[in-house]
């Protein structure tokens, strides 16, 4: 791995891209037609499963109701969490407040999920910009295709929407900056980054110490600072402060265990392959650039935690590493000599992305993507009978095609409230409806001791209402 104190050497002499008009257009041009295409991939990809039942309350159906309370000039508290739960208390991200006069145009899930698909995509524009200038448009519109397609920005496109996909472009953009040695405009990507969730201050001290080694002290003395100083005030002080409970409640997977510290750190094995997995991409060129330091915050927090679902490569946690890996993927290639081993380590890198297309989400839109739910329509014409604002409980597959318009709970825990909601919407697999997850099913057969009496059914889609809500006389059901 290169010195942090090393000057960067221009391109191989084979490679160096001609002055002049058409490689201008190819160098801007490349990347945001990239863009704009990986936007509507992405874009297809979340919506149709939406459409099809597949998105979750656990986690777009959250968020929803966090934005969608922006929108209304309210806290954002989500009900899904529990009741009156402040969403501040849970993480820390006001950067969701930008999407709220977007939300408040087009009040939909959908808004998140398309919001989500742009901004990861436009990720791909630095990305693409260095990798070109370091090489050539050729192979720099290669390295993009390969970014693109990259394992962790698949995973977070199909599991719902997070707010880590504020923290994909400012990182590339910041990243893009650094590698140009454009210290301040890199300090500018960075500072935002703290107002997406709080494990990224870490990300932004370290993006100052990087600028600080490379001889900028005093900016990258600042950016250090600042990113300490308010991790430690989003944990201890302000997340708490909206908390119920008063404290962050995740920081018992940074401090629950013992042991040696090696050991949490590397063990169990499935650390080791998340690492593998980042770098394969890159042909492991990346590991030349010291950008790839970067990803360490990252990786330290999730690797010393206690909780599993952060090892691996699965759901949303990954994506914020992709930029990371490939813009030092670029730079790395933007200081060898070798044409031949450039372009030889561009095509492993496209063909690793190619082959590994097969078994990631973005294989749906060769067909599963559009094959419609079987419950779809069911699930639709059983929802039209709730009306609007009504307070409800829905199982987690179901919560998210009512967060735009009623005040949605969780099931099963509503059914043990105070308060019950009025409506109760479920699907019950032993009656044809869609599979509901393992926690869910055990209580299915405690609505109707809870109070709640069948309204309307369909495909195992079931509706059901408070008995002392329900009108005395009609059909029970349709």
């Amino acid at each position: 791995m290169s010195s942090l104190t090393s000057s960067r050497p221009r391109p191989c002499a084979a490679l160096v891209l001609p002055r002049g008009g058409d490689a201008d257009r190819r160098r801007t041009g490349r990347p945001h037609l990239l863009a704009g295409l990986f936007f509507a991939a992405y874009a297809a990809l979340s919506v149709t499963r939406h459409l099809q039942l597949r998105s979750t309350g656990y986690d777009l159906g959250i968020f929803e109701q966090g934005v969608r309370a922006y929108a209304e000039l309210r806290a954002p508290v989500s009900e899904l969490k529990g009741a009156g739960f402040h969403l501040l208390g849970d993480h820390f991200h006001p950067i969701l407040a930008t999407l709220a006069p977007l939300y408040r145009l087009f009040p939909s899930p959908l808004t998140l999920l398309v919001a989500q698909a742009a901004l990861l995509a436009v990720s791909v524009i630095p990305v693409t910009r260095l990798a070109i200038r370091s090489t050539t448009p050729r192979l720099g519109t290669a390295i993009g295709i390969a970014y693109g397609l990259s394992w962790g920005l698949q995973k977070a496109v199909a599991f719902d929407f997070h707010e880590i996909a504020f923290a994909v472009p400012l990182v590339a953009f910041c990243l893009e900056r650094l590698a140009l040695r454009q210290w301040r405009q890199a300090a500018a990507w960075a500072l935002p980054l703290v107002l997406v969730k709080e494990d990224l201050p870490l990300t932004v001290a370290a993006i100052g110490l990087y600028i600080l080694l490379r001889g900028r002290r005093r900016l990258g003395a600042a950016v250090v600072a600042f990113g300490v100083l308010s991790g430690l005030l989003i944990v201890f002080i302000l997340i708490p402060a909206f908390n119920p409970d008063g404290h962050y409640a995740y920081l018992h997977t940074a401090t629950g265990a013992t042991g040696d510290p090696l050991t949490r750190l590397f063990w169990p094995p499935q650390k080791l392959l998340t690492v593998l997995a980042l770098l394969a991409p890159t042909a492991f060129l990346a590991l030349r650039s010291p950008l790839v330091l970067l990803a360490l915050p990252t990786l330290a927090w999730r690797f010393w935690s206690t909780t599993p679902a952060y090892w691996g490569l699965d759901y949303h946690y990954s994506a914020v590493l992709m930029p990371v890996v490939f813009l030092a993927f670029a730079d790395a290639l933007g200081k060898l000599r070798r044409p031949k081993l450039i372009r030889r380590a561009v095509a492993a890198s496209l063909a690793a992305s190619l082959l590994a297309l097969a078994f990631l989400p973005l294989r749906e839109l060769a067909g599963p993507a559009w094959r419609p739910s079987p419950w779809a329509t069911a699930a639709h014409e059983v929802m039209a009978a709730v009306p609007d604002g009504a307070e409800i409980a829905a199982d987690n597959f179901l919560a998210p095609q009512l967060t735009a318009r009623a005040r949605v709970h969780r099931f099963p825990q509503a059914l043990d409230n105070a308060t019950k909601p009025e409506w109760l919407l479920v699907s019950n697999p032993t009656q044809g409806g869609m599979p509901d997850f393992a926690w869910e099913l055990p209580r299915l057969p405690d609505i109707p001791s809870a109070g709640y009496r069948l309204v309307k059914e369909q495909s195992g889609i079931q509706l059901y209402r408070l008995a002392d809500r329900q009108p005395r006389t009609g059909a029970c059901c349709a």
